[in-house]
């Protein structure tokens, strides 16, 4: 059945219709071989049609990405300050996937994209309590500072939930925590060492759940297995 070739793009996750419309516009969609024109309608079984010369997909299945995170890339599809976002990082997945939850601009470490917009949801709702790891490298006052860090109940007069704080490692005034959270409020983590006195040098995400970043390269995704999907849904 013939459709508007902007909707069978969206269809497809590539993008919106309406930036669907500027990519044919500008002549980056061609159906059987000649450039498409705005309006025009294909049939995805018949027309052979294309996106940048690849060829348009429409999603079979869902998808569920994880991508080490490097830093320096934001945690968007777009960026209006035209920072690298992690959207770069995944476009050859072949299908538009969202990040579940963020990791700020200088924060690497494990990160989840979907294009399954429920089980999104689901990991990101409350009521779940997903577990969060980071390996937090930290420097200033750093004796006592993972019992400073998992006594907090609030910081800068927000009130938050005990952290999980342990030493990993420690020389000189350079310290490795592993803080584990089960909340996601702005910049958390940064806020609390700040709040202790406590200088950070970097913030890495380590785990979700049971789901841990392992030996995954920097700026690389894999898919997620059939029985770690199964594992988080089963919590």
């Amino acid at each position: 059945m013939e459709q508007r070739l902007q909707k069978l793009i969206a269809a497809a996750g590539l993008c919106s219709r309406r930036r669907a419309e500027k990519w044919i516009t500008v002549g980056r969609v061609c159906v059987n071989g000649t450039v498409a024109s705005l309006g025009q309608s294909a049939d995805p079984l018949r027309d052979d049609i294309t996106v940048d010369g690849k060829p348009l997909r429409l999603p079979d299945q869902k998808r569920y990405l994880l991508l080490n995170k490097p830093r320096g890339y934001v945690c968007t599809l777009s960026d209006e300050k035209g920072r690298p976002t992690v959207a770069e990082l995944v476009a050859d997945c072949g299908t538009r996937v969202v990040p579940v939850g963020r990791l700020d601009y200088d924060s690497e470490g494990l990160l989840l994209l979907t294009n399954d917009g429920a089980w999104l949801h689901r990991v990101l709702h409350p009521k779940y309590e997903i577990e969060k790891e980071y390996h937090v490298t930290v420097t200033g006052q750093i004796d006592g500072a993972a019992e400073r860090l998992s006594q907090m109940c609030d910081v800068d007069g927000e009130p938050i939930r005990p952290a999980r704080v342990s030493m990993l490692h420690s020389r000189d005034r350079t310290a490795t925590l592993s803080v584990t959270i089960h909340e996601g409020k702005n910049r958390q983590i940064r806020r609390m060492c700040a709040a202790a006195g406590l200088q950070v040098r970097r913030l890495c995400r380590v785990r979700e759940h049971r789901l841990c970043l392992g030996d995954l390269p920097t700026g690389t995704w894999r898919e997620l297995t059939a029985e770690e999907l199964r594992d988080f849904n089963e919590g």
